[in-house]
């Protein structure tokens, strides 16, 4: 066989592996960005929360100054979430603030003057919305995390991604979330 056919076609081997190994790559970042790219959008979702609440609670201390127990827990969940220093953690602060502010919308029922309230109905709808956002974003998140999991673990990803990428967590629901809501008449 002649030497330089050989080296023909071990350079357009050698070139083939390269921009296969250069597409899984990019493929991989691109995968990793839009995870970070989903948990923003999770983030700038659970700011529009955070801005929220303090209206919300202050309305609700109008009516319901006694109830400074469920009112300081608001408070404090909503402070858990703004100082989280990692995603996780800040899934986490989001699951108990959603907690706290069920324990808030539950003080509202026994106030039908406070339920009545104009500023209290377009806060509740405002925080409803931006919970459904919120719901929307956790699923695009989890579709990121999956994806990119995925292009890491398996083969041939898993040789590129190598020890550089880590696989990620997805959000998941709180065990709260889980039971079922009781229901009295």
């Amino acid at each position: 066989m002649d030497p330089i056919i050989v080296l023909v076609v071990v350079g357009i081997v050698a070139v083939v592996l390269v921009a296969v190994y250069i597409s899984i790559y990019n493929g991989i970042v691109t995968a990793d960005n839009k995870c970070d790219n989903a948990w923003q959008t999770i983030d700038a979702q659970l700011q529009r929360r955070n801005d929220l609440i303090p209206n919300l609670v202050e309305t609700v201390k109008g009516y319901a100054a006694h109830e400074s127990g469920t009112l300081e827990a608001v408070t404090a969940a909503r402070s858990a979430v703004a100082s989280a220093p990692t995603p996780e953690a800040k899934m986490q602060a989001s699951n108990v603030l959603t907690d706290t502010l069920k324990s808030l919308f539950a003080v509202a029922e026994a106030y039908p003057d406070l339920k009545a309230n104009a500023n209290f109905q377009q806060l509740q709808t405002d925080l409803a919305d931006t919970e459904d956002r919120i719901s929307y974003a956790r699923m695009s998140f989890n579709d990121m995390v999956l994806e990119y999991n995925n292009a890491i673990e398996t083969f041939p990803g898993s040789l590129v991604a190598g020890s550089r990428f880590r696989p990620r967590e997805g959000f998941e629901a709180a065990e709260t979330a889980r039971e079922a809501p009781q229901v009295r008449f």
